[in-house]
């Protein structure tokens, strides 16, 4: 059964030095990511992101990995998202998805997606998502 979990996070984005000047030249970039979780996922995430843009203006794109570590609505664990995300010409297409047999502890066998959403500023979160029966 599929189950609907939302919240906010406050997230850091730190720039890193490209690896070589090629990349740079080519508009390559690479961030590392530090999230706080709260709501119905409490808990904190590391990850890294690697991002493009293009001459033209509004289209980029961008992937990474983030291991989340924490406790989703009374289970604890570990997980990991995959974002995938495509601007077009400023319309955005993202896709958050838990990477198959990622979660440790009480999150063994997670699956789902994750929406982000920012207003003013402000992120929030929504999860899709199953889990099985703790025995």
């Amino acid at each position: 059964m599929t189950t609907h979990a939302s919240g906010t996070f406050d997230v850091k984005i730190t720039p890193q030095k490209p690896d070589n000047k090629e990349a740079e030249s080519a508009n390559l970039s690479r961030m590392s990511i530090d999230k706080q979780f709260k709501g119905d996922l409490e808990g904190t995430s590391k990850g890294e992101m690697m991002a493009a843009s293009t001459e033209v203006k509004g289209s980029a794109v961008y992937v990474a990995l983030e291991r989340v570590t924490g406790t989703l609505r009374g289970r604890t664990g570990t997980f990991v998202l995959q974002h995938s995300g495509v601007m077009t010409r400023g319309t955005p297409h993202l896709t958050i998805t838990v990477v198959p047999d990622s979660g440790t502890g009480q999150l063994v066998g997670l699956t789902g997606k994750m929406m982000i959403n920012i207003d003013n500023g402000k992120h929030s979160y929504e999860f899709e998502y199953t889990l099985p029966e703790l025995n």
